[in-house]
């Protein structure tokens, strides 16, 4: 079982989200974690999430949008990452969907306070 360093919550029209960051040392930990949260969170709509890796002034910098309106959650998710100076680590996002829908702007905004939020807690 993987701990998550910080987590972060926010509700918007009745949608929560929630906010994991892990360290990770490979992509392997990210699928197993992602596993983990898919049992833990059955009823969440989305579990969306954005990482980096360093190994040797190499990075890999990925983001998943899980079923989202593409790069609405993974973008803003990789920017918090970027903009903190952050490495080998991984932010998931889970959303429940509160039947209500938020449009793209606002989803976007929603996903982007939820990263910076998380990310800033781990800086």
């Amino acid at each position: 079982m993987h701990l998550a360093q910080a987590t972060y919550f926010i509700e918007v029209k009745k949608s929560k989200f929630i906010a994991l960051a892990y360290s990770i040392n490979n992509e392997n930990e990210i699928e197993n974690i992602l596993d983990e949260l898919k049992r833990e969170h059955k009823k969440a709509k989305h579990i969306t999430y954005g990482f980096k890796l360093s190994n040797n002034n190499e990075f890999k910098i990925r983001g998943f949008d899980a079923a989202e309106p593409k790069g609405c959650a993974s973008m803003p998710i990789i920017r918090a990452i970027e903009i903190n100076n952050l490495n080998n680590v991984v932010i998931f996002i889970i959303r429940y969907f509160g039947n209500i829908k938020l449009g793209l702007k606002k989803l976007t905004q929603t996903y982007a306070k939820a990263a910076y939020e998380i990310a800033k807690l781990i800086k």
